[in-house]
């Protein structure tokens, strides 16, 4: 091995004496700091140094008294558990990650086994422990043949799995709360893990993407080190509501602006979404058999200046942690800078990152925190505010193991605490009815309770920090193709239109609009005909209680809002048997993700209903319900649809689309799947022979660039797999909708827009998507019949209940009779046809026993309650 050091931007000048005194009086002011003066503060030294710890040691106080823990800095009492040493990254600084050879060598396994997690598990807890920090390489199996062997001949997928069973089996077996640190996560990944850990973490590491892209920077030839990657997993930490440790690792060749730049980042991610539970400041030190071996450690003045900057710009509600191992024992020079916070220290374990720097005995840290005026605490993995906070931030299946070791009161760890394993499982309640469950009925007459869920300001994340992300995509394109020759392609064969042309066209209005519309009416009369098609289904959203975050959703509440409700399983039964006595041939069922049901719970539904009613299709669960139930269960998305079709499911609708462009996506919803998890979940079900539908929902911050890609997308998907039923228009219901009371979304779509939307996706679906529907619950019997006009032929359902969309603010009520949709027909001049969920004909009990009832529930119809 060759000693090399990482690419270097050279250093600039020193700050001046001016731009320090400026930069440093603008921290002692408490005035907001840019990225120019937090580098400049970076580099202070002597009296300067400690003019800026001074001012950043008051900013940590003020944030300690804020949440009742003035002169209080903590530690978590923990086991390091390494689950595997392999990787697929090759930073050039570490220790930890090896390769199989020298495993096998040393007589280790790829992976530690069940019994060697357990024994240090158990060991941990004998001693008092309520941690285990599990820590690995990057995702082995993508380099290894090895691991992957180990977990094929263990019977797990990927090393998350392992990961996951192993948190089970600890939280079980031995009372200790696992922290999770496997490194680079997908969306799914945390949904797959929150439910078995209370907190996850990884270092940002830097934002200085050229040491990882330029041959000898330390993590180049890593894929997992690139500064964008570990943002997004930051993100989507955030949106998933996990309480997530990140931090930087100083002086690995970054320079004060890029290690500014990066302070920065991590400040917007935890300003925007409120999840980043704690920072931590890692000096780099150096380590023999390394290609970084010559580089300097990192100077203590350095980390001194990095925390007080960091603790300056996350300001008095962060957390920053500084490993105290790495420190020689200049503890209160770091507590003086403003950390409140030492991080996991082990009675039991060594630190395997870091094997050469043994931890400080507890009470050698007690004694050192107590010269420096602070009072050592034991906390939980879990940082306290979370642990206050609970849901959505701490999963139901990880509250009695957090409640044994909590203090109801600070949040804090209990000393008095029993460290003992208890059952991981469900919550009891399961289907019980709850809450406003008529609320099907009286959305129509007494309505919602009050506009917005009463934790608004919380459960959305940053509206401000949202402000601004949704600024740039609303901006409108350019437009330079010719409408005319748009036109005139779509006239000829719709399928030859280019990408400009179709933008063009969605932007048409006018005269060029009228055109628009009636060539896509006359593509429509040659590909289906002139029937206007409907379906006499039941909506029955089974809970309304949801804590993903959508901010586009005025459906969701809390358990504890008035408005909230769960239906038991005999009231779904009740109301399935109730509509097929009025014809109905279709439910459609979709509700709330909410915390309490297992994801075993979908499989009851369905049952339940053909149980009850065997003839009834079941439509039911978004691709975001089939994402939580198979992350719930531990299931791939294929088993559990899989499963599910078993138990009755018949057919998806495919919902939770929005917009399939993540950009949009980002804004319009917190937690909600991203678009590559919602395409794989209909992939998986079309390949599974269980149908969906597709759906866009427009106006709010997106522009037509959005719908073009939207449509083509499903174009796409649709060629593969011709799974999909329909296309259903959405426009955006604004009234009650969050993202538009923060003032963020415009006020749903134009007439204009609906019109374009509708003949476009007539346009750009053909012939794959030959069914178009409109949704006369968000248009009304006039903008329904409009749409039949550009391009439309299918009115959708009878529904019979309705409250999504009425919860929304939609004036146009919760159901239409059959003789309500042949008036639509009408008004559109067509005649109306019956059909099923997968446009067949319809049997003639069905249609007699609909036309007898005029496909309603009778007026007077008892409300069935449990």
């Amino acid at each position: 091995m060759t000693d090399h050091q990482p690419a270097r931007h050279q250093p600039g000048p020193p700050p001046t004496a001016n731009a320090m005194r400026r930069a440093l009086k603008r921290a002692r002011d408490g005035v907001a700091l840019d990225v120019g003066e937090a580098a400049v503060l970076l580099q202070a030294r002597g009296e300067d140094l400690e003019d800026l710890t001074a001012s950043a040691a008051r900013v940590r106080d003020a944030g300690l008294e804020a949440v009742g823990r003035a002169g209080v800095i903590t530690y978590s009492k923990s086991v390091f558990i390494p689950l595997t040493k392999l990787c697929r990254d090759k930073c050039h600084y570490c220790t930890f990650a090896t390769v199989p050879g020298k495993l096998r060598r040393a007589g280790h396994g790829m992976y530690m086994s069940p019994d060697e997690v357990l024994d240090i598990a158990r060991r941990g807890a004998e001693m008092g422990c309520k941690e285990a920090l599990i820590t690995l390489g990057d995702k082995p199996e993508d380099r290894w043949p090895e691991a992957r062997e180990w977990l094929e001949a263990e019977g797990y997928d990927d090393t998350i799995a392992y990961v996951r069973a192993m948190a089970i089996r600890i939280l079980e077996e031995t009372g200790l709360l696992p922290h999770l640190n496997p490194g680079v996560m997908t969306w799914t990944d945390f949904q797959r893990l929150k439910p078995v850990a209370p907190s996850m973490g990884m270092m940002l590491e830097t934002t200085a993407t050229r040491l990882w892209s330029e041959p000898g920077g330390p993590h180049y030839g890593s894929p997992d080190k690139e500064p964008a990657v570990r943002l997004r997993v930051l993100e989507d930490a955030g949106r998933s509501s996990v309480p997530f440790t990140s931090g930087l690792l100083i002086g690995i060749g970054e320079n004060y602006e890029e290690r500014a730049d990066s302070l920065f980042a991590l400040r917007r991610i935890a300003r925007a979404y409120h999840g980043v539970q704690e920072l931590i400041i890692q000096n780099f030190r150096a380590k023999p058999d390394t290609a970084m071996r010559g580089m300097p450690d990192a100077e203590l003045d350095d980390l001194v200046a990095t925390v007080a900057v960091a603790r300056h710009i996350m300001g008095p509600a962060g957390n920053l942690q500084a490993p105290p191992n790495l420190v020689a024992g200049e503890y209160a020079r770091l507590i003086g800078a403003g950390i409140d916070d030492w991080g996991g220290v082990s009675p039991v374990t060594i630190d395997h990152v870091n094997p050469e720097r043994p931890w400080p005995q507890i009470d050698e840290l007690a004694e050192q925190s107590a010269a420096a005026g602070f009072e050592l605490r034991e906390r939980l993995c879990v940082y306290p505010e979370f642990v206050q906070r609970g849901e959505p931030w701490l999963d139901p299946r990880l509250l009695p193991h957090l409640r044994a070791l909590a203090d109801p009161q600070t949040g804090l760890a209990r000393p008095d605490a029993v460290v003992e394993g208890r059952p991981w499982q469900e919550p009891d309640e399961g289907f019980t009815a709850s809450g406003r469950t008529d609320l099907h009925r009286t959305i129509d007459t007494t309505g919602r309770t009050s506009d917005r869920r009463e934790d608004y300001d919380e459960v959305y994340g940053d509206w401000e920090a949202l402000r601004e992300a949704a600024a740039p995509g609303m901006v409108p394109s350019r437009i330079d193709a010719d409408v005319r020759q748009a036109l005139a392609t779509a006239a000829d064969d719709p399928t030859r239109l280019t990408d400009d042309e179709a933008l063009a066209l969605l932007h048409a209005d006018g005269p060029a609009l009228d055109a628009l519309t009636r060539i896509a009416d006359d593509v429509r009369k040659a590909a289906v005909g002139d029937d206007v098609t409907y379906i006499v289904t039941r909506n029955i959203n089974f809970t309304n209680v949801c804590y993903t975050g959508c901010r586009f959703c005025a459906f969701a509440q809390r358990r504890t809002d008035a408005d909230a409700y769960t239906l038991s399983l005999s009231q779904v039964a009740d109301r399935a048997e109730q509509a097929w006595g009025v014809g109905a041939v279709e439910v459609c069922m979709q509700g709330g993700i909410h915390p309490d049901l297992p994801g075993t719970a979908y499989f009851d539904i369905a049952r339940a209903v053909k149980e009850r009613v065997p003839g009834m299709h079941v439509h039911a669960f978004s691709p975001m319900e089939v994402v939580n139930g198979a992350t719930r269960t531990g299931m791939s998305i294929r088993e559990w649809l899989t499963a599910a079709k078993e138990a009755g499911l018949d057919s998806i609708p495919g919902t939770a689309a929005e917009i399939l462009d993540d950009e949009v996506r980002w804004i319009l919803t917190k937690g909600k799947l991203p678009t590559a998890t919602w395409i794989e979940v209909v992939k998986t079900a079309h390949e599974l022979g269980i149908r969906s539908s597709s759906t866009m929902m427009y106006g709010h911050v997106d522009q037509p660039r959005h719908w073009l890609g939207h449509l083509r997308t499903l174009a796409g998907i649709q060629q593969e797999t011709g799974g999909f039923t329909e296309f259903v228009t959405l426009p955006f219901i604004h009234t009650n909708a969050p993202v538009y009371l923060a003032g963020i979304a415009r006020p749903g779509p134009t007439a204009r827009d609906n019109r374009a939307v509708t003949a476009m996706a007539r346009l750009l679906l053909h012939p794959y998507i030959p069914n178009i529907q409109t949704s006369w619950v968000k248009l009304g019997q006039e903008g329904a019949a409009e749409m039949l006009r550009s391009g439309a032929n299918d009115l959708g359902g009878t529904l019979m209940e309705e409250t999504i969309s009425r919860m929304a603010g939609s004036s146009y009520g919760s159901y239409r009779s059959i003789k309500d949709l042949t008036a639509i027909a009408e008004t559109a001049g067509r005649p109306a046809k019956p059909r099923t969920t997968l446009y067949g004909e319809v049997p003639q009990e069905r249609q007699r026993s609909a036309t007898e009832s005029d496909g309603r529930l009778p007026e007077l119809l008892p409300l069935v309650t449990d």
